[in-house]
C-alpha cells in the first residue's frame, strides 16, 4: 500500500470513528445542553496553546477559549503540573476541613482586592460560576432581608434557578414556571444600539439619567423617600456584557451608577465570571471603571478551565463571621484541593507576569487589524474591545441591521475545518452572542502571538467571503 493509500485509509478510519461517536451521542446523550446549537457537533481530540485538534487531526485556531475560561492557553505546562502534583498529594478532601492551598489562594485573592480597592474583604469558594452567583444572592438577602434586585437587559449570570431569575433572556426561564423574584431589568449602555435611540457623542449619559429618575417618587415603584428604603437591594452587573455580545460601556458609566446606588443603599454586585483575570487588561474588569463593588463573583479562568472552582469576594461588613456564620452556604466540592492548587498556581503566574501591558498591546493590534477589515466589508457593523475582550457585530450591507444568518453561516464555515488560508487546511472556533445573535465575541488566549492574530483575522475574512458567496 502506497503512502497516499495509507493516508486515505487512516482518514476514512477516523471519519468512521467520528460518525460512530456522533451516532452514540445522538442516542444516549441529553440534548439539553448547548452542543446541538450547531447541526453537526465537532468531536475534538487534543489541544495546545491557541489550538484545538479534532478527531480527524484538523487544527482549529480557537478565538473564544472555552468562553474565556482558558485565558492562559490550552495545555499550559505550569498549570497542568500543579494539577498533577496535587493529584498525587491531596486529590480530594471534604470541604469542612482545611488544606494549605485553599487558605493561600483565598489570601492572595483577598490581598489583591484589598490593595486594589482599599477595602478589607473575604473569599468564599464554590465550584461553577452559577453556584458562586447563588452564594452572592444569599449574601445580599442575608444582609438586607429582601430579595429583589436590578440587573441589565442583555445580562447573563448563569442558568441555575437563582441565576436565571437575574438573567435577562426570557427563554432561559420560559420552561420553568413563574419567577416571582425576577430582576427588574435596566437598559445597558449599548451605544451601538441605544435602547433610547440616542447618539453616544451627544446623549450626555441619557440612560443613566433614566435609571436615576426611578428614585424621584414612590410612584415609580422602587423607592420610598420617607423611609429611604429601596425595594431592590442590589444591582447585578457585568462590566462588559458577556453573552450579550461583549458590549463595552462608556468608561464613566459605572462611576455614575455607583453614586446613584450608594445614595439609595443599593449594593453593587460585580459579575467577573467571563471578564476576570486580565481578559480586559486588568485583574478584574471593573477596575477599568474606577469603582469598588460590594460583592464580586469570579470563576472560569481562575483555574484556566482545568478544574472547576469559583468564588465570591465581599466586603467585610457583608461576609464577616458574625453576620455570615458557619453553614450559611455549602457545596460538597466548593474548595476542592485540585481547584485550589491550580488556582494558586494561576495567581502565582499572574504575579510574575505583566499581563496588564501585554493584553492591552495585543488587543489594540487585534482591533487595528479588524478595523482595517471593517473598511473592506460593510457587513462588519461594529468593532470594539477592552483588552482582549473583542466584539465584531455582523450586519446587512447597511452596516446596522443585524444579520444573524450571515453570522451563523460564518460560524459553521469555521467549524467545518475546511479553511485554507495560510496554505494549510484549518478550522476557526468562534463564539456567537449578542442581543440578536449577530456578534462574534472573541476571547483569545492572553498568550496569543501577533502571528496568530494575523492568522485569525485572515481566517475570519475567509469565512466571511465564503458566507457572502452562499447568501
Amino acid at each position: 500500500m502506497s503512502q497516499k493509500q495509507k493516508s486515505v485509509s487512516v482518514k476514512a478510519e477516523k471519519q468512521s470513528r467520528e460518525d460512530e461517536l456522533l451516532k452514540l451521542e445522538s442516542k444516549y446523550c441529553s440534548w439539553g445542553d448547548t452542543v446541538h446549537y450547531v447541526k453537526r457537533p465537532n468531536v475534538f481530540k487534543s489541544c495546545k496553546g491557541s489550538y484545538l485538534h479534532d478527531i480527524n487531526g484538523v487544527e482549529y485556531l480557537d478565538l473564544q477559549m472555552l468562553y474565556s475560561a482558558v485565558n492562559f492557553g490550552y495545555g499550559n505546562e505550569r498549570i497542568n503540573n500543579a494539577l498533577k502534583k496535587q493529584v498525587d498529594q491531596l486529590p480530594q478532601l471534604a470541604c469542612q476541613y482545611l488544606h494549605e492551598e485553599k487558605i493561600m489562594l483565598a489570601t492572595k485573592l483577598a490581598q489583591r482586592m484589598e490593595k486594589t480597592f482599599e477595602e478589607k474583604g473575604r473569599i468564599h469558594f464554590n465550584v461553577g460560576g452559577s453556584q458562586a452567583l447563588e452564594d452572592s444572592l444569599k449574601l445580599v438577602r442575608n444582609h438586607t432581608g429582601r430579595s429583589l434586585v436590578f440587573a441589565f437587559m442583555g445580562g447573563y449570570h448563569g442558568r441555575t434557578l437563582g441565576a436565571s431569575a437575574i438573567t435577562s433572556s426570557f427563554r432561559y426561564r420560559e420552561r420553568y414556571g413563574h419567577f416571582g423574584d425576577r430582576a427588574l431589568f435596566i437598559p445597558f449602555p449599548y451605544c451601538f444600539r441605544c435602547f433610547y435611540g440616542q447618539k453616544r457623542e451627544s446623549c450626555n449619559m441619557y440612560c443613566l439619567k433614566q435609571f436615576e429618575k426611578l428614585f424621584e417618587t414612590e410612584y415609580y415603584s422602587v423607592y420610598n423617600k420617607k423611609t429611604g428604603q429601596c425595594e431592590f437591594v442590589a444591582f447585578y452587573v457585568e462590566p462588559l456584557q458577556g453573552t450579550g455580545g461583549y458590549v463595552v460601556p462608556p468608561l464613566d458609566y459605572f462611576s455614575g451608577l455607583k453614586k446613584i446606588l450608594d445614595e439609595h443603599n443599593v449594593l453593587l454586585v460585580d459579575d467577573e465570571i467571563q471578564m476576570g483575570f486580565f481578559r480586559t487588561g486588568k485583574f478584574m474588569a471593573i477596575e477599568n471603571f474606577d469603582v469598588t463593588p460590594d460583592i464580586m463573583v469570579f470563576a472560569k479562568s481562575l483555574t484556566n478551565g482545568v478544574n472547576p472552582i469559583s468564588g465570591i469576594w465581599a466586603k467585610e461588613k457583608l461576609i464577616s463571621p458574625d453576620v455570615f456564620p458557619p453553614g450559611s452556604t455549602h457545596s460538597t466540592f466548593s474548595s476542592n484541593p485540585l481547584g485550589t492548587a491550580v488556582g494558586l498556581e494561576v495567581m502565582k503566574l499572574i504575579e510574575e507576569s505583566d499581563f496588564g501591558t501585554e493584553v492591552n498591546k495585543k488587543g489594540k493590534y487585534f482591533v487595528s487589524r479588524l478595523k482595517s477589515l471593517q473598511k473592506k466589508y460593510s457587513q462588519i457593523g461594529d468593532v470594539d474591545a477592552l483588552g482582549l475582550a473583542i466584539r465584531i457585530e455582523m450586519c446587512h450591507k447597511d452596516g446596522y441591521s443585524p444579520d444573524r444568518e450571515l453570522t451563523d453561516a460564518m460560524e459553521q464555515i469555521g467549524l467545518s475545518g475546511k479553511l485554507t488560508t495560510g496554505g494549510k487546511t484549518r478550522g476557526l472556533v468562534l463564539d456567537v452572542g449578542g442581543y440578536y445573535k449577530n456578534v462574534f465575541t472573541l476571547a483569545p488566549s492572553l498568550y496569543i502571538t501577533e502571528k496568530e492574530i494575523d492568522l485569525g483575522v485572515d481566517l475570519f475574512e475567509e469565512t466571511l467571503i465564503k458566507a457572502l458567496k452562499k447568501s
